[in-house]
Formats: structure tokens, sequence, C-alpha cells
């Protein structure tokens, strides 16, 4: 079954005419991200020629996608709009509620039982309004929409960071949060500021131990965490093409720890075969019809400094492995120099877990290359020094490798782990033994996210991100600076022997087989069904109407905390045990900003309340500002909301009274979710400013009441000891996100204009 086809179709249709129009208006050949773009412009053809990194551009997605955790916000936020279905094709995917602890059935069973009142409720919405569900043990969102949905050309957005998976099949696939989501679920147009473009020429070819986890690790190391924000990465050359399409999957995916809006490639025949190995051919015949719109112009390509606002070139014949981290996915060291590095910076080098999985990591090819390292090291009997944990990106992923035995392999090591598939430790949904004793430790993973404690809640422990065939060597091993390129193991009886080169398969010879995928259609007529959300549950917790803007001035707020250094979501609003929450927004209100460090004391959950002189968490201080009718606001470095597209992030200091979020810069996903929710989402015009706001401030805002595009507003930070500075904040807002704000949010807004 090919989902969507008609759909499909309709978008390839358009796409000459589109191409035509855009061409003519921008006058010059075309990046594949530019005909993405003005393929799917909410006006239809291209009037005008829209200014990348500044230009905010009303776009028509053909899809959405939401993840369980976030999907519970956004189909509430739904729910209040008032509309019978949805009016794009969408899905909702169970596969962040999944605990791994002891093995694939067992948890899986276990995270049933434990989350069913939230399954059952994001089953009947879906039903009820038209949407797929994909239950629990289906796999992980973002590789069930690489092998069902993603497709050259086509725009999607999803309530998780990680949509951006789908460009490794040639789409514009970005993360939004809920609010973005119900926006188009609700027949609305979807804004985007106009991205720039970064250009990635790939040449050479892969060899070796090198695989296409290492160059999104090489890109890390080169552009950093936010080097990629406000961007588009095309990645083009000879090297793109020799790329599988899920390896192309691997490195969209990670381009999240860029900050890029979202990565794609061109289409070409590794797309074609993963297309048509995933039941797609007829997917593969429409889009060769306009195979030269699906991919940039030759002249881009060719000359890419021209066409792009920045170009790296990266040579895979030389490339290396590489080994990100600790606490930061951006800090690459190539495995020659690990060692080094690890002891100059005091980092444990013997590992006791080793993971492989995640929405990065999970396909077919993975495990099978992961596989053969596992079976080589068995053939030459060496036993692994650490435990090995798999989760499968999906069912079908699962279903052959259990047929060609892969997952065999991986058993043949005594405490190998055979997970669900589902996010698992990825997002912190591990219960790891020993982790609360909070004992400094390395671990390594293929995952995509290694800040502290995002794994298993310890903040001593440090994460190295690598590709699957790396985590197998260095379970083996059971060190970090084991180079397998260079170094020798001994096996059972004594003698020294070396790692052969990982060996795997693009794509499975008999074919993808599964028995049961675990999807679930809706009703073609929703209008029977009856969702019900108990009044008392502490799970899910139908939503309120933000209030609107008074038109007035804030005055007299108190800085809730001045958070320092790196303040990604996980900080703000912390996963883990608190993903059981995420449909109850007072009750996840909880965990606000619990992980952030506050600037005054440099503690983290403890910060000062003015109204009693007491140090307080911070939940509970923003709540007696709340319950006394004193406004707060939130102070932050650079970058701040970093990571997850979670939403909860802006809903939480909402709920709890935050007016504004005053930082140095913002993470994209971040800035638009406080948008959508009312906000004041504002960055200092001067830096250094940060350092002027002290602890027991009181803060004025002096012209909100002329909040208007392009113009900063002031704020002034009276001191306790009377002394006053006044500020100058910049904003992003245009005519729309002002209204937003007026309203109180973005739904208000929908919602009075249904009226």
């Amino acid at each position: 079954m090919v989902f969507d086809l008609d759909m499909i179709k309709k978008v390839y249709e358009r796409y000459p005419e589109r191409i035509a129009a855009a061409r003519q208006i921008v006058g010059k050949p075309l990046t594949l991200a530019e005909k993405i773009l003005y393929a799917h412009l909410w006006e239809g053809n291209a009037t005008q020629a829209y200014e990348r990194g500044n230009s905010y551009v009303d776009f028509a997605p053909d899809r959405v996608a939401m993840q369980d955790a976030t999907a519970q916000m956004a189909l509430l936020q739904f729910m209040q709009a008032g509309k019978q279905k949805v009016a794009v094709p969408s899905t909702a995917h169970a596969d962040h509620l999944i605990q791994a602890r002891v093995g694939a059935e067992s948890d899986l069973q276990e995270g049933i039982n434990k989350n069913s009142e939230v399954f059952n409720f994001l089953s009947s919405v879906c039903d009820k309004y038209g949407i797929g569900f994909w239950k629990p043990g289906a796999g992980i969102i973002h590789q069930v929409v690489l092998e069902n949905y993603a497709f050259p050309g086509g725009m999607m957005i999803g309530t998780d960071s990680h949509t951006v998976n789908a460009g490794g099949l040639g789409m514009v696939a970005i993360g939004v949060g809920g609010a973005d989501a119900v926006d188009v679920m609700a027949g609305m147009a979807w804004e985007l500021k106009m991205p720039k473009l970064i250009g990635i020429k790939l040449t050479g070819k892969m060899n070796g131990w090198t695989s296409a986890k290492d160059v999104i690790l090489k890109v890390a190391g080169i552009l950093t965490v936010k080097g990629g924000t406000g961007c588009i990465v095309e990645y083009f050359g000879e090297g793109a093409q020799s790329l599988s399409a899920t390896g192309k999957g691997t490195i969209c995916n990670m381009g999240a720890e860029i900050g890029a809006t979202t990565s794609t490639f061109g289409y070409d025949d590794s797309i074609r075969r993963y297309l048509a190995a995933t039941g797609r051919q007829e997917v593969v015949d429409a889009a060769d019809k306009i195979a030269e719109h699906l991919t940039g112009d030759a002249e881009v390509y060719a000359n890419p400094e021209n066409y792009f606002d920045q170009v790296i070139e990266i040579n895979l014949s030389e490339l290396t492995p590489h080994l990100n981290g600790p606490f930061t996915p951006d800090l690459a060291t190539p495995v020659a120099e690990f060692r080094a590095k690890a002891e100059a910076n005091g980092w444990p080098l013997e590992v006791e877990w080793a993971l492989i999985g995640s929405c990065t990591n999970s396909s077919y090819e993975d495990l099978s290359r992961a596989a053969s390292i596992v079976e080589d090291a068995v053939a030459k009997g060496v036993k692994p020094k650490a435990i090995l944990g798999i989760n499968p990106g999906s069912e079908q992923v699962k279903y052959t490798a259990e047929r060609d035995g892969f997952l065999n392999s991986f058993r043949k090591f005594e405490n190998a782990r055979i997970f669900t598939n589902a996010c698992g430790p990825c997002i912190g949904q591990w219960d790891r033994e020993g982790a609360d004793k909070g004992e400094k430790n390395s671990i390594i993973h293929s995952f995509n996210r290694n800040f502290a404690k995002r794994a298993d809640g310890n903040p001593n422990t440090h994460a190295f991100v690598a590709s699957p065939e790396m985590v197998a060597a260095v379970a083996i091993s059971g060190r970090l600076d084991f180079n397998p390129i260079t170094d020798t193991l001994t096996n059972e009886a004594g003698e020294q022997v070396k790692l052969a080169e990982p060996k795997g398969a693009e794509l499975p010879s008999k074919g993808f087989d599964v028995a049961d995928n675990g999807y679930q259609a809706p009703s073609v007529d929703g209008s029977a069904v009856v969702v019900n959300v108990n009044p008392t549950s502490e799970r899910l917790q139908l939503l309120e109407e933000f209030p609107a803007w008074d038109g007035k001035n804030i005055s007299d707020a108190k800085v809730l905390i001045k958070a320092f250094g790196k303040c990604t979501t996980d900080h703000i609003s912390m996963a883990g045990p608190w993903l059981r929450f995420r449909g109850h927004l007072d009750n996840i209100s909880n965990n606000m900003l619990i992980g952030a460090v506050n600037a005054y004391n440099m503690e983290t959950n403890k910060v000062k309340n003015l109204l009693n002189g007491e140090y307080m968490e911070v939940p509970a201080s923003a709540r007696a500002y709340k319950a006394a009718g004193v406004p707060s606001i939130v102070v932050g470095d650079e970058n701040y909301g970093e990571g997850s597209s979670r939403e909860h992030a802006a809903m939480e200091p909402r709920h709890l009274g935050v007016k504004a979020v005053l930082v140095k810069s913002f993470a994209r996903i971040h800035e638009t979710n406080l948008k959508k929710q009312g906000m004041l989402g504002l960055t200092f015009a001067d830096k250094a400013d940060y350092d002027k706001i002290q602890e027991d401030d009181s803060v004025n805002f002096l012209d909100l009441d002329q909040f208007a595009p392009g113009k900063a507003l002031t704020l002034e930070f009276v001191h306790a000891d009377g002394s006053k500075d006044v500020i100058m904040a910049n904003h992003t807002y245009n005519e729309q996100q002002i209204d937003w704000f007026k309203a109180g949010s973005a739904l208000n807004l929908i919602k009075k204009q249904e009226n």
C-alpha cells in the first residue's frame, strides 16, 4: 500500500509550472531547497522573490507528523480549533513513552500498561479527526516516516526536531511546535522566515570504517550547534550520490544538532532504490517524470559559491570515523586523536554501555553493518567488555533483521539487549541500573544528542556520539580510545586480533517483510467517535485559553531566573520521567526550568523569590508570582531553547505567568513556539546588557503599547538600590505574530477567525 499517492501525484503535477514561475521571478538557476520552497507557496505560483533570512513566507506543507509525547498537546490544541477533520494527511506515532529496561517484549507491554490512558486518547483522537495512528511498537516516528511517507520534493512539518530525517528522501521536512502543526491540520498557511542556504559538496567515496554518520559529525564540528540556524543545508556532489538513502537520512537527522531548519539531498538512484524496496515503485514512476525538478540545477552545483550563502566541501575518501562529545554534539574528534584529547580532559575511557538505534541510526543497513562487527569478533574469539543495547527503528526493520539473522548476531553477545522499536535511551526513556548514584562514567551511542542527563538522568554520564559500527567496536573493546583501524584486541586464546572492516547491506536482498506494521487507519467518518478526558486525570488535561493581552505596558515584573550558559529545551522542560505528563500542562509545568543554571548562585532549581526573599524551586517561585498577580520574565544566554521542538518549553512559562523571555540569541523552533503561545521572545540589542540584570530587579516595559514590526522595545530594570538601567530589546515579530500576542496565542486567533 502506498500512502497518499493521489496527493503526491498532485504535488508533482504542479511542479513544472511552479518551478517555471519561480525561475522567472528569481531570475537565476535554483537550488533544490528553493525549488521545494517555491513549489509549496501558499499563494500558488510565485509572484515575488523572497529575501533569504529576512522575508516571512506562507507555505502549504503536504503533510504533518507527530510523536506521542508532542502529539498530546498538539491534538489537545487541535480539538480547540473547531475542525471536523484534518486538512492534510497527518499521522501520530507512539514511540517516546516506552522505557528501555529489560528487553523488547516485556518493556513494550509495560509501556502499554503504564501509558494506556494516553495511547487510548491518541487512538481515539486520530480516529475522530482522520489521522493515521502508529501503535506502540510500530517504530520510531522518523524511521516510519522514511519507510512510508517521505517523498522527493515534498514538504512536511512534524512536532519533533528530527522531522528533518525525511530530507534523506529529498524532502524539505521541518521540526515545529504543536501550534504550527495545528495551523496546518486546520487548513491554514504555515509561516516560516525564508531560510538561508548552506551548500555542502561531498566528493570522493567513503571506505573502511567511515559511515554517513561521520559526515554529519564532521559537519557539526565545523558549524557548531548554532551554525546552521535559519538555514537549509543542501548536500550535493558525487559523494552525496554515493550514499544510501538511509545514510542520507542519518545526515539530515542530525542536522538538527547544528540548528539547521532542515537538510536535504537531491533525487537520485539510491532514493529510487529505497522507495522501490519499501513498496513505493509508483512514487518512483511519478518522480521520474519530473526528476529534473527534484534536484538542484546543474549550474548551481557547478558553481555553488554563486547560489549558496555558505559552501563547505568534504572529501569522503579522506574522512575518518569520529566521536563527538561529551555533553554537546558538536565537539568533534577523529577517532585517531581521541585518546590524547580524552586524557587531557579527564574523560573516563572505560565504557559500560554502548547503544545502537534512535531515529538517526536504526535502519536495516545500520544494523547489518554493526552485526558484521559482532560476527567478526565472535569468529575471532573476542568477548565484549560493554553491554550492547539495540533499538530497531521500526517493526519492519526488526522483522526483516530478525529474518536475516542480524538480531541473532547481536544475541551472540551474552549481555546484549534487544529493546523495543522505540526511542528509549535516546530521549531519556532508559531505566539504567545504578544511574541514580551519579557516578562519573562514559557511554557511547549512535543517537543524535548527548546533553548532560539526557540518556540516563545522571549529570556525570559522559555520552559520546558515533556511528553504529564504531559503537559496536567500542562495545567489544570496552574503551572509548579503541581505534579499530589500527588497534588490536586480545582474544580468549591470548592472541592479538584485529577487527575486520564493517560490511553491510544497503537494502535486504530478499526485500523487506513484516507481519503487522502497527498501523491503525482512521474512520472514514469520525463524527460519532467520542474522545474522553477524565477531569481528574494526572496524564491528560483539556486546555483553557491563555488570556489576551490587556493592551498595557507590563510593569513591576520580576526576574524569575537568569539562566547561565547552555539552556536547551531539556533544561527548560526535561524529558525522561516527565514525559508521562506531556498531556497535562499544569502537572508538567512542575519541571519548568529546573535544569537551568541560575546565574546568581550557579545552582539549578534554586531562585530567589522577591515576594518573600526566600530561595525556592523555579516552578514554585513562578506559581507564587502568578498567584500574587505579579508578572515575571526569564533571562537567558546564547542559543536559548536549543534542542528538541517540544513546545512545552514555551507553554509552561506561559501557563505559570511568565510574560517575556529575554536572551542573547534564540534557537529557531523555540522562538517560534514562544510567539505561537502569545509570549514575548526578545533578544538583547547589546548582549553586554545581560550582565546588567540583577537578582532583585523589577522590570518595566516602557513602550509595549507601541509594539510594531522592526521597532525595538525599551525595558527599564530598576535595581534594589533605586538605580536603573534602560536597555533595548530586539524582536522579529511581524504583523501576524503581533496579532498572536494580542490575542493571547495563535490558537486563540484561529478560534476567533472561525467564529
